[in-house]
């Protein structure tokens, strides 16, 4: 069955090298041969404001930068995110991206009336975030208990309706050999075939 699969690719850095893009491009591609329709947003080659006072992301629109990207994420079901573990976390230019695009009247309402719950806007999709690292991912989930990925599973995605949200952690990436890259290559066609 085909699906509407948005990838976004949070690596900062916009050198083409960055193995971030080659997972992505290998997701894309697989995706695409499969019969998938595929979007792609590049974070490292878009320039946006950060947000700065609660006043603009509750009642500010989806900067003009950002209002494809902002179309793109309602046009979807499936959203794939690629990006490097900084700091335990996502780099800040992806969490300044979803602060932008999460935001009232693309992916969340407020309620109507007192004591209601906020409304979910993205309900019916689902997500695989794809996260680099340069420790090996056992001790990224034993150690620090993936805090980083979890807060961006349920205090972000989540909030917003996007269930289930499958996770690929890929580490330690520093000095890979060839076996291993194309091992983890070819984990992303395979996931891209199947639209996961």
């Amino acid at each position: 069955m085909s699906r509407r699969i948005l990838i976004i690719i949070g690596h900062p850095d916009p050198a083409p090298e960055r193995f971030c893009r080659a997972l992505a491009a290998a997701y894309a591609a697989a995706a695409e041969r499969a019969g998938h329709q595929v979007r792609k947003i590049d974070l490292a080659i878009m320039d946006f404001p950060l947000l700065r006072t609660a006043d603009a992301f509750e009642h500010g629109p989806v900067p003009a930068p950002l209002r494809e990207a902002a179309e793109a994420v309602v046009w979807s079901e499936h959203l794939v995110f690629v990006f490097p573990l900084w700091l335990g976390t996502m780099p800040a230019l992806l969490k300044g991206f979803l602060e932008q695009v999460m935001r009232p009247g693309v992916a969340f309402d407020y309620p109507d009336k007192e004591g209601a719950l906020t409304k979910s806007l993205l309900r019916g999709r689902s997500a695989r975030i794809v996260v680099t690292m340069g420790m090996p991912t056992i001790f990224y989930r034993l150690w620090f208990l993936s805090h980083g990925i979890a807060s961006m599973r349920r205090g972000i995605l989540n909030f917003v309706g996007i269930k289930p949200v499958r996770e690929t952690l890929l580490g330690p990436v520093g000095g890979i050999n060839s076996v291993r890259r194309s091992k983890w290559i070819r984990q992303m066609e395979k996931l891209g075939e199947q639209g996961l």
